[in-house]
Formats: structure tokens, sequence, C-alpha cells
């Protein structure tokens, strides 16, 4: 009796007729919503031959001959490695962006032109955002296909935008606002408010920070996603945050921020507790990502030192002087917190 190939293994099949190569080998590629297909990868004169490319394929698949991989191929590979080393958010919006591309999905992704991206860019109907992120999509699948030497030229640097970008309404709290947090700062989670405006994180890199990312010797906190430059960066901690970072660290388990059941908090919990906060010092709308908006504000009002105000945002430098040349200590970093009066 035949023995069986595991599952997802791939299996060899003799086509009818007469052919100098019946024997076709297939393999199992899965889209973004986890349906799969079976797709041919190569063609053999005899069964042997067949499954040693069949087992060939499985130790390498990139071994295979490289005119067959289709974008479904290629992205999905392109999740499995390169994925994990982008940030949470990041991924999540080069997901949804690859949803645009399902015309193309089972094309051969050597044969997909310039003019092919752009479509899926101009035709997605979205905002400039998502037509942002269908650009960055295609360019990081052009660099690994052209690593994996899959295409010689990378169409995705001639497309664009085309969709106008639109203006922040996100608004920085005022000065009265935050003043008027600290004077209720006794109240039930106003702390974690704070907290994000003297630090500038994003919402899910603070609900994400562990206790151990905290430290209260050297008096910074280690955290951060979503890039390079934002990941594991140091920011140093306000005196005036440090009563809340203490108590926080005596009562958490895990979290730094946990909610009254001693857990990590859920994202949309959290923005019902930020809703009741908010509402004892105005009747605006605020978003928690205004609070990052608040901290880059001050410290650039202060006269922050712009390479400083970027490591402690995560961003990356748009000079390039600044960005190779121009090195900080944790010292600097310090004195540029200390300008948020």
């Amino acid at each position: 009796m035949a023995r069986r190939n595991p599952n997802g293994y791939g299996s060899v099949t003799k086509l009818k007729g007469n052919r100098s190569r019946p024997y076709v080998i297939k393999v199992t590629t899965y889209d973004e919503d986890g349906h799969g297909r079976q797709v041919p990868v190569d063609y053999a004169a005899t069964r042997e031959e067949a499954n040693i490319i069949l087992a060939k394929y499985n130790d390498n698949p990139w071994n295979i001959d490289r005119n067959r991989v289709t974008l479904a191929d290629l992205y999905t590979r392109w999740l499995e490695i390169k994925g994990p080393k982008l940030g949470t958010s990041r991924l999540s919006s080069l997901k949804s962006a690859y949803k645009h591309c399902q015309k193309l999905y089972g094309m051969k992704y050597r044969q997909i032109k310039a003019y092919q991206m752009q479509e899926t860019i101009d035709n997605c109907e979205r905002s400039y955002a998502t037509q942002a992120h269908i650009k960055v999509l295609w360019g990081h699948l052009d660099s690994f296909a052209f690593e994996l030497d899959i295409i010689d030229k990378m169409y995705s640097q001639l497309t664009s935008v085309s969709a106008k970008q639109e203006e922040s309404k996100r608004t920085p709290f005022t000065e009265k606002e935050v003043e008027a947090l600290w004077k209720i700062s006794d109240q039930k989670n106003v702390d974690i408010v704070l907290i994000y405006i003297y630090t500038g994180f994003r919402l899910m890199e603070l609900l994400d920070m562990t206790c151990d990312q905290v430290n209260l010797e050297e008096q910074y906190f280690k955290s951060g996603s979503k890039s390079d430059s934002g990941k594991n960066r140091i920011v140093p901690i306000h005196p005036r945050i440090m009563p809340f970072v203490k108590k926080r660290l005596e009562k958490s388990n895990e979290y730094f921020l946990e909610n009254d059941e001693g857990s990590k908090f859920k994202k949309w919990d959290f923005y019902e507790e930020w809703k009741v906060v908010i509402a004892y010092i105005t009747k605006k709308k605020k978003t928690p990502h205004e609070a990052r908006h608040t901290f880059e504000t001050f410290l650039d009002n202060a006269g922050g030192n712009r390479k400083c105000i970027d490591m402690l945002m995560g961003h990356k430098s748009k000079d390039i002087g600044n960005r190779v040349y121009n090195h900080k200590t944790v010292k600097q970093l310090r004195e540029t917190i200390l300008l948020l009066k």
C-alpha cells in the first residue's frame, strides 16, 4: 500500500495524455482569509523524480522554479519570515492592505508590473492612509522577492498614492486640561491618562508593557513597537508621575497597567475607562492618541532637542544627519523629558 504524505506536504499526480513530463507536483497555498488551494510548482518525467522534487520543495520551497511563485505564495512566506519582525499595529495594517490585492493573488509575482500594483492602490476606494499601506506592502513584498532572486526590478518604487492626505483631527490637551487632570489625580484611572501624557507611548505599547519593562532603579521605561526606531526604546520616568508608577508596580501582577481584576486591560475596556476620565475635565471628545500628540507638542514648544524627541516618540528622524550621526545618551533623554512642566 502506498504511503500517504502528511497533511500540508503536497501531492504528486499523473496527468492524462501523452506528455514528456506527465507527473505534476502540487502544494497548497493559502490566501489572507485562510482559504487553501493546490497549485502546481513543477512537472516531472517519472513519479520518482516528482517525489524527489516535492521533498526538495518541502525542505526549501524557494529552490523550485521561481517563475511559478505567485503573489499568494510570496505573501504567505513573507508573513511567516518577515511578519514577526514588524510591530503588531503595522502588521495589522499591511494584512488589511493585502485584501485589496485579491485580483492578483494567483498571478506569478515576477509578472506583476507597476501599473497593476498602482491599480490596487487607485481602485481600493479608500483613504490616503489605506492607499499608503498598500504601497508600503508592495515595497515589502518587492524587497522580499528581490532578496529571493524572484525579481530583478522593484516596480513598487514606481507607485504613488493619489488620495490627498487628510489633516489630523487630533488636538493635543491644553495646559489647562492637563492641570485639571492633576487636580483630580486621586480619581480612578486618572493616573493612567497622566502616565500616557508624560511618556508619549502608543496605546498598545502601554497596555502590553510588563512590569519588568519598568526600571525603577534607573528610572526609565523600556518598551515600544511598530518599527526599528520604536522597538525597545528608553523613555525616562518624569518625576511627577513617579508616585503613580511605583503604586502601579506594587499592585500589578504581570502587566504594568492592570484593571480592577488584576489582569491586562483589553483595548475596548480601556477606551470606556478613558471616556469616564476625560468627562471629568472637558465635554470635548478626546482620543487616547491625543495624549501622544500632547507629549510631542509640549516638548517641541519647550524647545526640546529634535533628535531626542524623535527617539522618545519612536520616530525615525527625517534629517539623515540626525538619523545616522547624531547619538543621544539616557541623560540627554532625561533632560528632554524634564522640559514637561
